[in-house]
C-alpha cells in the first residue's frame, strides 16, 4: 500500500474496515493502531497439489489488542501458535493472523477496504 495518512488518526484506523467481498464490518474507527511489520500471510488461494503453503509478505497492518474488539471476525483453528483471521460473514481470508501467546491481532491493510 503506497500511502495510508489518509486512513490514520492519532495512530489508529480512522475508518470503518470492512471485508474487500461482502463488505461486512470487521473494525469500528478508532479501534486498532497501525503497526508497520513484515509478516508472511498465506495467500488467499492456493493451487492444487501445492507442497507448500504460498505466503505474501505484507507489512501493514492493523492492530488489535483485544479480540472482542472487532465488529465481525473469525478465527481458525491454531495452527503452531496462529490462528487466522477471515470475515465471519462470507469466511474469505485470510485477512490477517492472531497471536496466542500474546493474544494480538493483526490485519493486513491490503486484505480489507475502508470505508
Amino acid at each position: 500500500m503506497a500511502d495510508v495518512s489518509s486512513l490514520v488518526s492519532e495512530g489508529q484506523n480512522s475508518h470503518i474496515v470492512v471485508c474487500t467481498h461482502c463488505e461486512s464490518r470487521v473494525l469500528s474507527p478508532q479501534s486498532a493502531t497501525l503497526l508497520k511489520k513484515s509478516y508472511p500471510l498465506p495467500m488467499p488461494t492456493q493451487p492444487k497439489n501445492q507442497l507448500s503453503t504460498l505466503t505474501e509478505d505484507l507489512s501493514e497492518w492493523w492492530v488489535v489488542d483485544d479480540m472482542f474488539t472487532f465488529d465481525n471476525i473469525g478465527f481458525s483453528h491454531s495452527v503452531g501458535s496462529t490462528k487466522y483471521l477471515v470475515c465471519a460473514d462470507c469466511e474469505r481470508g485470510p485477512v490477517g493472523w492472531h497471536d496466542n501467546n500474546t493474544r494480538k491481532s493483526y490485519v493486513a491493510l491490503t486484505r480489507v477496504k475502508h470505508a
